[in-house]
């Protein structure tokens, strides 16, 4: 299957659910690619629209980066075209520019522009920053706005003008003006990716901004569940993404909020829930306690009787 363009990719992005696999460590903390490959696999077996390697929930912040390359290439060879592989790239503009130029040579059809290592910048830095990343590339480039990395409206279309594998624009942001600004200055020139930590919290409101999907942690140990909170959401079927919120979201975002670094923990303490072990994190992140994976056990029971929001009329 030949690859994508980077305006195709981030179409086909555009009409479905995201997901980004965890890396499988063994109990020293060395990736398994096996394990990792067959997660890849079980979860290409639902509508998976996109699959990121080595994101965030990924911990690309705890890889080495030659690693990135090894979790990138265990994607690629998994998917077999099946769907999109996203790679993660970041740190600093040299580190990242390699990445992005390895993921290309692994097979990848588009990379995730993380935020800089630590530091913060200017408009004309961070500019320069993602220029010089899709300038390393033919690949489509999503650049995500977060944290240290925030850029404005006038500062991405000035990015994209000069860059047409710039098609991606994810928010971690969480800034409704900055996203409406975004959205009405930018319109259908980029697909826009929903990255807030859980995102299915924001999925709906986000929606009338033009933000059609997002990456979905929870697809990695419920994708029935995930998949319907998803299709509810593209239904605007309201009544059905608020059950899906208070029987499960919510009460998962308290349990989330009880540590830090959680945002990842959690996802791994969901595929041990319902067995599929992906290993412990990486430091400096540390596990859920055994209180607090039994307490998520109960939740995903909860809602695993229908493996589905409930429908409106319950």
């Amino acid at each position: 299957m030949s690859r994508m363009t980077p305006t195709e990719m981030a179409r086909h992005l555009g009409g479905g659910l995201l997901s980004f696999p965890v890396t499988h460590f063994d109990a020293q903390h060395q990736f398994l690619e096996a394990p990792y490959r067959e997660h890849c696999a079980w979860m290409l077996q639902h509508e998976l629209t996109g699959l990121f390697a080595a994101g965030g929930t990924g911990e690309f912040f705890s890889l080495r980066p030659e690693e990135v390359g090894q979790v990138v290439r265990a994607a690629v060879a998994e998917t077999a075209g099946k769907t999109p592989v996203i790679a993660g790239v970041g740190y600093g503009t040299a580190i990242a520019t390699d990445l992005a130029r390895d993921a290309e040579a692994a097979g990848a059809d588009g990379v995730l522009l993380l935020p800089p290592y630590l530091t913060n910048a200017t408009q004309e830095g961070l500019a320069a920053h993602i220029e010089a990343v899709c300038r390393s590339t033919k690949l489509g480039v999503i650049v995500y706005n977060r944290d240290n990395a925030i850029i404005n409206e006038d500062t991405l279309e000035k990015i994209c003008e000069r860059n047409p594998n710039l098609v991606g624009f994810k928010d971690g942001v969480g800034d409704l003006e900055l996203m409406m600004r975004v959205y009405a200055c930018m319109g259908d020139r980029l697909t826009y990716i929903g990255g807030l930590p859980t995102a299915e919290t924001f999925a709906l409101p986000y929606l009338e901004m033009g933000v059609t999907t997002y990456s979905s942690a929870i697809f990695n140990f419920m994708p029935e569940w995930a998949l319907s909170f998803y299709k509810a959401v593209r239904a605007r079927d309201r009544e059905t993404v608020m059950n899906g919120l208070r029987d499960f979201v919510l009460p998962y975002i308290t349990l989330r909020n009880r540590g830090k670094g959680y945002a990842v923990s959690i996802v791994k303490a969901g595929m041990k829930a319902v067995g599929r072990d992906a290993g412990p994190v990486r430091l400096p992140l540390t596990d859920l306690t055994p209180a607090e994976l039994n307490e998520l056990k109960g939740l995903i029971a909860r809602v695993q009787t229908s493996d589905a929001p409930r429908a409106a009329n319950g």
